[in-house]
């Protein structure tokens, strides 16, 4: 019965990897698009736990950091895909569900290797090293043929930026010690450079890069401005920086495109609908977008956004974000309906 099943489930994913230009999305990133893989690493950056998840299939607290689905789970499905990318760490999934899309993305990180030492996640060069393990399995369970197809024509997202910044250049004092703020960018693109042509070396072809939010206007930074006697404004000092990492990025992205063969890589900025979201939560249905649905609203996440704080919302739909930091699902998929529509539309 089990190699019938394991037969059946092979040929089923011979024909989809036919019918589809894209057969697999694979992830790389931070928080945006972790799906759950720092569960599995000793780390107190963790969201496996209601009320995370709560809004999830069967209410399941994922690791995701939302309360349901992710950008990439929108995005897969979209291409025909499951609704939902795995984690790469998550025992629960086996290389025949990673043939079809995996999750090497870990919550905390940032080109900066500087920047996942903060809370001890996964560095960018491990999910390098995540993504080599998973070419060598897939190889052997599907041979070079079909499995370099699945390489080459898969989708990759890159989602990150963010932490490199707030987690890291701006709460700690030695980058800044190192690098003024247009230099630290420099750096950062300096690192994603190489990573780009690493995987690009190792086959990627079709690439997604996303760059940073409108980091001024996360609640958390927020109330830190409030904090700081300036209201409830956003800190346009580090939204300022955002355009700025971005434009920077979207320039990397030409020049890679020009450099290296075969390769087409999207800057995927989603900055501005994000921008407009917050400013003006009403034209999309949202009543809040300076506050969080999760407890306060104003500087919970992780393990104090809990289901044991009375103050958590009962509807997320009306909040722009699920906590302080993170977007709720359905911002969520807003922001990757606008980025299937204004970028990926050109890989379907």
């Amino acid at each position: 019965m089990q190699l019938q099943c394991l037969m059946l489930c092979t040929l089923i994913l011979f024909i989809t990897v036919g019918a589809n230009k894209v057969p697999a999305v694979i992830v790389f990133g931070d928080s945006s698009v972790d799906a759950g893989n720092n569960n599995h690493i000793f780390t107190v950056l963790k969201s496996n736990f209601p009320p995370y998840g709560r809004d999830f299939m069967g209410g399941q607290a994922t690791g995701r950091f939302s309360n349901g689905r992710i950008p990439p789970d929108f995005i897969s499905e979209a291409f025909g895909l499951k609704p939902l990318v795995p984690a790469y760490l998550d025992p629960n999934y086996n290389i025949s569900d990673f043939a079809t899309g995996v999750c090497f993305a870990s919550a905390g990180t940032g080109y900066d290797s500087a920047t996942s030492d903060v809370l001890s996640v996964i560095p960018l060069w491990k999910e390098v090293d995540y993504f080599k393990q998973y070419r060598t399995t897939l190889k052997g369970y599907l041979g070079d043929e079909k499995s370099n197809k699945i390489i080459q024509e898969a989708l990759y997202l890159i989602s990150l930026g963010t932490n490199d910044f707030l987690e890291n250049y701006y709460t700690l004092f030695k980058r800044r010690l190192e690098y003024n703020v247009d230099k630290y960018e420099d750096f950062l693109l300096e690192i994603a450079e190489e990573f780009i042509k690493q995987v690009y070396g190792l086959g990627a072809r079709k690439m997604s890069i996303t760059g940073v939010p409108p980091m001024g206007c996360l609640p958390l930074e927020r109330s830190t401005n409030a904090l700081a006697g300036f209201g409830d404004s956003c800190i346009e000092s580090y939204n300022n920086v955002s355009r700025s990492f971005n434009a920077k990025l979207s320039g990397l992205v030409k020049k890679l495109n020009q450099e290296l063969p075969g390769v087409q890589i999207i800057s995927a900025d989603a900055y501005s609908i994000f921008h407009r979201i917050i400013r003006r939560p009403s034209l999309y249905g949202f009543e809040y977008s300076d506050v969080a649905c999760c407890s306060t609203g104003y500087y919970e996440m992780s393990y104090l956004c809990n289901q044991f704080n009375p103050y958590t919302c009962e509807d997320a739909n009306k909040y722009v974000f699920w906590d302080a930091f993170h977007p709720s699902e359905r911002t969520n998929q807003i922001l990757a309906d606008y980025v299937l529509k204004h970028y990926l539309h050109v890989f379907m």
